[in-house]
């Protein structure tokens, strides 16, 4: 058994250690394929061994390891880190399964090099998770950003070389603002690690803690998807469905979104926000994305492209809540990180089924296949509500909690918002069930993708519905985002419906 401290450690390491294992039995899939399931497995195993002592109300901290004075990477595993964690964990041992049954089913070429580079993206996400300063947090980052680009240039086709460019640039140039957002915090709060509450009060003038916040927000907002830096996102579903899964549930925009609340809370705090009036700049910024989100997604016919303007107005649910900074709102943004990463995972996954098994891809082309694959959209059926934050799904849960924080942050504005948005989001997939199972010819047979394609999206779909109906069901995920919110939170409920 690994000593406690070593774990977030181990944790980080052991989807890199399986690389050269994956490399090596290239020739032999099955062994491959052994080497992945393994690594994941260990990856959740790892930290899930870590939840109880942080449900405890403790941390698991690794020593950290110095690399020059004043320049360390350091692990740690708090509540909000081993939120992420456990989700990028759990969800990559997922979508291994189903990855398995997509590449097999398309005979994708290169299948080496992507398990390789999906490996190689579980290892940063968990270290972005587990990052104790932001030192470590930059690193994991940008390496997070570079495994990614394989993954979106799969095809190798001249689509697929555009989208990974237009990825690089928007997250290139992101992660140098980040940089020197990085580097400036360290030159006025030299050795400071990432804090609740914050710990840049008083280090400097408001003009220079804004130019930082500013230069944060684009570097975590590129891949958070806030406007105007969401353009990749979209062109970027040109990726093998699996990889969508990846840069939308898992890894690389959940990073974006789980860096902007570390920011809010770790690194500047609510109260400091409040102060230079950031709190009302990003919360605006991020109201305007979840309805032009949602308005974009109205008019996409292909299925991929419509679910990715969705994740773009869905993640900045998130961001908002960390914007409003009351507790409710705190603990409604933590917990739709999660619900959002299954809901989300299961409609991508429906949409790889329907593509592996009838090669459609176009919304206009579903018409009366709910009734040929009743699995896949019975469970895009449960994604999509939950998404629109229907009761009894896990959706309704953090949206509720968000409306509820938004009332006690003073800003009803942001329930008209939240309103709005799940209109939209029935208005966008309402269309795609009712042509599905009432549209087009009747069904003689089922024609399901097969159980490796159609056993995952089952999976997740019934942990959105779980999630929904026993919030704390799976990894106490819901006492833990009231943990996290109890941690930065400006004040504590005031109104009904606070915590467990």
């Amino acid at each position: 058994m690994i000593d406690l401290a070593y774990r977030p450690v181990a944790a980080v390491l052991v989807s890199l250690l399986a690389v050269p294992l994956i490399v090596a039995s290239r020739r032999r899939p099955g062994l491959r394929e052994t080497w992945t399931f393994l690594a994941a497995a260990a990856k959740l195993g790892l930290v899930a061994s870590m939840l109880p002592t942080v449900i405890g109300g403790e941390r698991v901290d690794a020593a950290p390891l110095e690399l020059a004075p004043g320049f360390a990477l350091h692990l740690r595993a708090d509540a909000f880190g081993i939120v992420f964690a456990t989700l990028a964990s759990a969800l990559w041992l997922v979508t291994s399964v189903y990855s398995v049954g997509y590449m097999r089913a398309g005979k994708e070429p290169r299948q080496t090099g992507y398990f390789v580079a999906f490996a190689v993206c579980l290892s940063a996400t968990i270290g972005i998770a587990l990052a104790a300063n932001l030192v470590t947090f930059l690193v994991f980052y940008e390496v997070l950003t570079v495994a990614t680009y394989p993954l979106v240039i799969h095809s190798r086709s001249p689509e697929a070389k555009r989208a990974g460019r237009r990825y690089l640039a928007y997250t290139m140039l992101a992660g140098q603002a980040l940089l020197v957002a990085v580097v400036w915090t360290a030159a006025i709060a030299p050795g400071e690690e990432l804090r609740a509450g914050g710990f840049l009060a008083g280090r400097a003038g408001p003009a220079v803690l804004v130019a930082i916040f500013v230069l944060f927000m684009i570097g975590c907002g590129a891949k958070a998807a806030l406007l105007p830096l969401h353009g990749w996102l979209p062109d970027a579903m040109i990726a093998p469905t699996p990889v969508s899964a990846l840069l939308h549930a898992v890894a690389v925009v959940k990073a974006g979104v789980f860096g902007c609340l570390r920011i809010v809370g770790w690194v500047f705090g609510i109260d400091l926000m409040s102060k230079l009036g950031l709190d009302l700049a990003l919360a605006v910024l991020a109201g305007t994305t979840i309805l032009v989100g949602s308005v974009r997604a109205l008019a996409q016919d292909e299925l991929k492209r419509r679910l990715a303007y969705s994740t773009v107005s869905q993640l900045s649910y998130i961001v908002l809540g960390a914007a409003l900074g009351s507790a409710p709102a705190i603990a409604g943004a933590v917990f739709h990180m999660v619900a959002h990463g299954f809901m989300k995972i299961t409609l991508f996954f429906c949409a790889g089924a329907i593509h592996a098994r009838h090669h459609l891809s176009r919304i206009s082309e579903l018409k009366g296949l709910g009734r040929r694959m009743p699995l896949t959209f019975g469970a895009f059926t449960l994604g999509a509500l939950g998404l629109a934050g229907t009761p009894l799904l896990a959706g309704f849960v953090s949206k509720w909690q968000l409306g509820i924080g938004a009332l006690d942050a003073s800003q009803p504005i942001y329930v008209a918002v939240l309103l709005t948005s799940g209109l939209l989001n029935l208005a966008y997939f309402f269309p795609i069930v009712r042509a599905a199972f009432f549209d087009g010819p009747t069904a003689t047979e089922t024609q399901e993708a097969g159980p490796l394609l159609t056993g995952p999206l089952l999976l997740t779909a019934a942990a959105a519905l779980l999630l929904g109906i026993f919030p704390d069901a799976v990894a106490s995920f819901h006492s833990l985002a009231w943990q996290v919110a109890g941690e930065i939170a400006s004040s504590p409920p005031q109104l009904a419906g606070g915590a467990p």
